[in-house]
């Protein structure tokens, strides 16, 4: 067994595509990266004791859930929470061995007790990514426990709002025990694409609950400029806390503005018209470092992609839910259910400058799926004419890297009979250019956040029905992701599973994906690497 100080590579930008060591690219230390490889063990311990009594119950699932959320990518720096975690997780084992008599050694976790910090870090070398040593064998593991991770966002997100399904939580356990069993490669293969289809299920189950809550999300126009009222920023994923955001800020004085895959709130119609809703401030989650900066009041952090704070902001920033940052002020979950208290963040703002003007104008977005297939006829005519040639799928994720710098230059250089569908943060690098529209359809169609993934695959789903194809790779669309986190990872399977082949990925193949794994991809979907962005246009209009 490989011990190692750290090694991580669960996100796009790890170091040379090949691990972190010693510190990761997102900010967390060698401490850090093992406090979560122990609690991701303590996981796969409480997974093997639910095999073993036959099921996940609803408490257990949520506390499952939320502690792979906490270790998602820029999502959670706080040691001290997460060795809360490890110790709840000790302590959930222990009641299921204890309420359902379970002996014998279930698991090595088994031995673990709640301890101290130290005591956990001691234990770290021996269970992380290294310790399995076959190549093909981690792979395939790390690409099903990331593919959890995606997994137990939305699911974390659709309970937020009331809608939790225990074949969800069942199927998650069952995932993380089986990568501690000595499965064929064969098997470990059918487990990884039966979680894209649990995949395709939790997204449902989150564009259902988002909808019921807050309606279908309508073609909408969104402010980028400033008002001159003080506000509060608000970033992440989370719709809940933005919608008890508006409720406690509505009459105060104090103005809310959206961050990044916040920015989707504003298509639905429970917060599109709310007037102290004024727009959305910045970009992608990778420039929250000046962008902060310029806002001059409290910013509320809801979900993953946080970076460490500049010290001129950092008094200033909350976290809330999975996310957190030593030294910064943290909004607790209400234990009874009820709204979070945002008091705090608000009574700072009205002693705040209004935010410094970044840009102006608007972007016009709001375009999931029950709004596409609204247009379906449209759309449709639109085909059978040939005024649209191709759409290309341009979802996923945004990142640091320059060479993310290929999607913006494929929106440009896509022909005028091409239309773009996208969700997700990787649209900040071509949603405020100038696509113009085909026959009055944007050719720019904005389905939402990464959540939103899921508008995407049921718009192409039912253009082939419409189009009365047997074959979903019939359709005119090609797939052109860029990806950085482990939800990217999980919608990837999902588009798997739906049967989706030739989908570009990039700026780099996962480095998590072995020589051998990449082969069977490659064999079986023809997944490949982005290249130019001049020949994949030519050869995505082409449909290859």
């Amino acid at each position: 067994m490989r011990k190692n100080n750290m090694f991580c590579y669960q996100c796009q930008e790890t170091s040379r595509n090949s691990g972190c060591v010693d510190t990761g690219v997102c900010g967390k230390d060698s401490e850090m990266s093992a406090l979560h490889d122990s609690l991701l063990y303590v996981l796969k311990g409480i997974s093997v004791a639910c095999e073993a009594v036959g099921g996940t119950d609803r408490n257990t699932g949520r506390f499952v859930t939320d502690s792979l959320f906490a270790t998602i990518t820029n999502a959670n720096f706080d040691k001290d929470r997460i060795c809360k975690f490890i110790a709840e997780g000790i302590s959930i084992r222990d009641q299921l061995k204890r309420e359902h008599s379970l002996n014998g050694e279930l698991h090595d976790s088994a031995q673990w007790a709640p301890g101290s910090r130290e005591d956990y870090l001691s234990k770290a070398p021996f269970v992380g990514v290294l310790s399995t040593e076959n190549e093909d064998v981690r792979s395939l593991r790390e690409l099903l426990v990331y593919a959890c991770k995606g997994i137990a966002a939305y699911a974390h997100h659709a309970s937020r709002l009331g809608s939790d399904d225990g074949e969800v939580y069942r199927k998650l356990t069952s995932y993380l025990a089986s990568t501690t069993e000595e499965l064929s490669v064969d098997d470990m293969i059918a487990t990884v694409l039966d979680a894209g289809e649990t995949t395709v299920k939790v997204m449902a189950l989150l564009d259902g609950a988002n909808t019921d809550a807050y309606g279908k999300p309508e073609i909408s126009e969104v402010n980028l400029g400033v008002g001159t009222r003080p506000g509060i920023l608000i970033s992440g994923h989370d719709l809940r806390d933005l919608d008890e955001l508006l409720k406690q800020t509505n009459g105060t004085g104090v103005d809310v503005y959206t961050h990044c895959e916040m920015l989707p709130g504003h298509y639905y119609p429970a917060f599109k018209n709310q007037e102290h809703l004024v727009g959305n401030y910045g970009g992608a989650w990778h420039e929250q470092k000046s962008e902060f900066s310029k806002f001059n009041g409290p910013i509320l952090m809801t979900t993953n992609c946080l970076l460490e704070p500049r010290d001129d902001y950092r008094d200033r920033l909350f976290t809330t839910s999975i996310t957190g940052f030593p030294g910064v002020k943290h909004v607790e979950d209400s234990e009874d259910g009820n709204p979070k208290d945002f008091s705090e963040l608000i009574e700072m703002a009205k002693s705040c400058e209004p935010p410094t003007e970044l840009e102006n104008g608007r972007i016009v977005g709001g375009f999931g799926h029950h709004q596409v297939v609204a247009l379906a006829d449209k759309v449709v005519n639109a085909v059978k004419s040939g005024a649209i040639k191709r759409f290309v799928v341009m979802a996923g994720c945004d990142g640091r890297h320059k060479e993310r710098g290929y999607f913006t230059e494929v929106a440009e250089t896509l022909p005028n009979d091409a239309v773009i569908l996208t969700a997700g943060c990787a649209k900040f690098r071509y949603n405020k250019l100038d696509h113009g529209d085909i026959d009055g359809i944007p050719r720019l169609l904005d389905a939402g956040q990464c959540n939103d993934c899921y508008s995407l695959a049921v718009i192409a789903l039912k253009l082939k029905e419409v189009f009365e194809l047997e074959d979903i790779n019939d359709l005119p669309i090609s797939f052109d992701i860029g990806w950085f986190e482990q939800k990217a990872a999980a919608v990837l399977l999902a588009l798997l599973h739906l049967g989706v082949k030739g989908i570009r990925l990039g700026p780099t193949l996962p480095a998590f994906l072995s020589p051998g794994v990449i082969d069977v991809l490659v064999k079986n979907f023809d997944i490949k690497l982005i290249d130019e962005p001049a020949k994949d246009v030519e050869l995505m209009m082409q449909g290859r």
